[in-house]
């Protein structure tokens, strides 16, 4: 599967780590940044993770900042993404299968590298169920 990381400096480190875990597994991923703990300004690499996520070159994607929220709703501005915030596995299993979420959304602060590693791997592995929610998911789009 091909997968987009990216984030702020305080999604740096748990970034670097989902990366290692996701290249054993033998994912393709590709850092869109931050590229260190210094302060940076997420959408700088929010939007380019999001453009290419809608142009069809990555199949999913993990934004991590210090709360999640920044890079969720920045994410979100981009017509064909559902970032979904997600700070337990639950969430994560639910996001791709009611809401076809393509974006996983953490917080750094909030959830442990642990935590963070299996919600990975949930979302990852589950299937959108489509049915009843696929009608609910065609009326996300606004515009």
């Amino acid at each position: 599967m091909k997968i987009a990381l990216g984030g702020d400096h305080a999604g740096y480190y748990y970034k670097k780590a989902l990366i290692k875990m996701l290249e054993k597994e033998g994912h393709e991923v590709k850092d869109f940044g931050a590229f260190s703990e210094e302060s940076v300004d997420y959408p700088d690499f929010v939007h380019p993770l999001a453009t290419a996520i809608e142009l069809g070159e990555f199949n999913l994607g993990i934004l991590i900042c210090g709360s999640g929220n920044g890079v969720a709703i920045t994410a979100n501005k981009h017509q064909n993404i559902r970032a979904a915030l997600c700070w337990n596995n639950e969430l994560a299993a639910l996001a791709r299968k009611h809401n076809n979420a393509n974006v996983i959304s953490m917080g750094s602060r909030f959830v442990s590298l642990r935590m963070a590693k299996k919600m990975v791997n949930t979302f990852i592995s589950t299937d959108f169920e489509g049915g009843r929610h696929q009608n609910r998911v065609d009326k996300i789009a606004f515009c």
